[in-house]
């Protein structure tokens, strides 16, 4: 059942768009801090009411270690306000860690093999649909306090079904917009590769690989498809994979499963996948560790009731004996 706005307390604003705000609250049950998209969808279109409801339907579906999760959502009639109740990951985006420093590349390689990772449960899902995120930037990359990266803002992506497999709408953010996003053309999942690869090379070179005064002169450059080598910090295998991630041409661009299956990741994905397992294996044991403990509660309050049951029959028992040698009493003192 929905939850309602005063489930939460409001503890401070994040963030602010066209649309609304984004808060971080306290669920007031059990104390959890969360976050919060607080969107006016009176103002809306009904196009975008629509891209809103793909956001909360995918959100609901889409369960993942490396993806934000989604606890909740809110409909406020009165005011024509949404509330969707997400985690909340206290580590800020990766936009803002770009903006600070040089980043190691094992944290770079750590940042691919994760959303490399959340991507597949996306682009791979099991009801045979395809989910594109369209929008993948540092800003949608958000991080916890063990620095776990987290696919958020699923505002713009779109689930492509195997029947209708591309899709043409111009969304996106220019800078990370691949070269078939700039040609209005047929696109898919090699979109998201080729923003990856934009996001990975801003991580190493503090930048993005394609810049411009103006959106046409990006377009060309994009189109063209040649940048900057990253910074000789960082291995010669990273920059030949960003190559191949920003290819022009989608076809050559690697899969996710061919990104997770490189070399230069490939411990860290069987790293990341026990933990995970683990991860969830831990989860079924406490869930199951609770079912027990359910169990044993149930069974030591049905003893109880059996016992507190006993205990009045014995004291009724008692009192119907003391009634009763109580009048042979009086009989026997009349008789007398």
């Amino acid at each position: 059942m929905p939850g309602r706005p005063d489930d939460y307390e409001v503890l401070l604003t994040i963030g602010a768009g066209s649309y609304g705000r984004c808060r971080k609250v306290r669920r007031k049950a059990d104390g959890k801090i969360l976050v919060w998209k607080e969107l006016d969808y009176g103002s809306m279109t009904e196009a975008e009411k629509q891209m809103l409801v793909s956001e909360v339907n995918l959100l609901r579906e889409l369960r993942h270690p490396n993806i934000v999760r989604y606890y909740d959502r809110i409909i406020d009639r009165s005011n024509t306000t949404l509330y969707i109740v997400m985690e909340y990951c206290d580590g800020g985006d990766l936009a803002s860690l770009i903006a600070r420093h040089y980043l190691e590349e094992s944290f770079v390689l750590r940042v691919l093999t994760q959303l490399a990772l959340a991507l597949k449960e996306c682009h791979r899902r099991s009801d045979g649909a395809v989910t594109v995120h369209r929008d993948l930037k540092p800003a949608n990359v958000f991080l916890d306090s063990k620095q776990n990266v987290k696919l958020g803002d699923f505002g713009l992506a779109r689930i492509l079904h195997h029947d209708t497999s591309f899709a043409k709408t111009f969304v996106g953010t220019p800078y990370y917009m691949s070269p078939e996003q700039m040609n209005h053309m047929s696109y898919n999942e090699k979109s998201d590769i080729w923003s990856l690869g934009c996001l990975l090379y801003e991580l190493c070179a503090l930048s993005p690989p394609f810049r411009a005064y103006n959106q046409k002169e990006l377009a060309e450059k994009i189109r063209e498809g040649k940048f900057r080598r990253i910074p000789y910090r960082y291995s010669e295998q990273l920059n030949e994979l960003l190559k191949e991630m920003l290819n022009v041409k989608d076809y050559c661009r690697p899969s996710v499963e061919d990104i997770l299956q490189h070399p230069l990741i490939a411990d860290l994905v069987t790293e990341e996948q026990r933990q995970n397992s683990d991860k969830r294996g831990w989860r079924s044991w406490d869930a199951e560790r609770l079912q027990h403990s359910d169990v044993a509660v149930n069974e030591l309050r049905q003893k109880e009731q059996q016992l507190q049951d006993r205990e009045q029959a014995i004291k009724e028992r008692e009192r119907r004996l003391e009634r009763m040698i109580f009048h042979f009493g009086k009989g026997v003192v009349m008789g007398f």
